[in-house]
């Protein structure tokens, strides 16, 4: 889906919460409610090269759940931009991943990235990664709507 403006992205986010919200129904199984997150992200958000999830193990980020091209398996907490976001407790934006001092090189179609880290209380889960294949993909909307996204996931499991 290629978004015209702002309007059409927010309204595509609004309805991928939506759809979000029927596929969690009921449902409280992690793995595949990742499952089917990562395969909505993917068929939702342009130019998505990676839409996945990483799962807090025994001090590292271990690859779960995702959608698009192969990845790293193993990331160390605060290495790369998905350590460094679940280190950070924060959302990463990263509009040029070739420009990012700590940025790990799991596949060089990625771009651009954006990070959200999931946690359940005090509990980190993981961590939700996009990578898409074009320049300054993401920002503050996508952001806003994403770490909506993590909430509702996490309020099923």
């Amino acid at each position: 889906m290629v978004w015209n403006n702002q309007e059409e992205k927010e309204a595509a986010y609004q309805l991928m919460l939506e759809q979000q919200k029927a596929l969690l129904e009921g449902e409280t199984d992690l793995i595949a409610n990742l499952a089917n997150s990562s395969a909505l992200l993917n068929q939702t958000l342009q130019e998505t090269v990676f839409a996945g999830y990483y799962l807090y193990k025994d001090g590292e980020l271990i690859l779960g759940p995702f959608q698009g091209n192969v990845s790293c398996i193993h990331i160390p907490m605060g290495k790369g931009v998905c350590g460094e976001a679940a280190e950070k407790n924060q959302t990463l934006i990263v509009k040029n991943v070739t420009e990012h001092a700590n940025y790990i090189a799991c596949d060089s179609t990625a771009m651009s990235e954006i990070v959200v880290p999931m946690k359940k209380g005090e509990q980190l889960i993981g961590v939700l990664d996009l990578d898409s294949s074009e320049v300054g993909m993401y920002d503050h909307i996508d952001q806003f709507y994403l770490e909506q996204y993590v909430t509702l996931l996490l309020e099923n499991v």
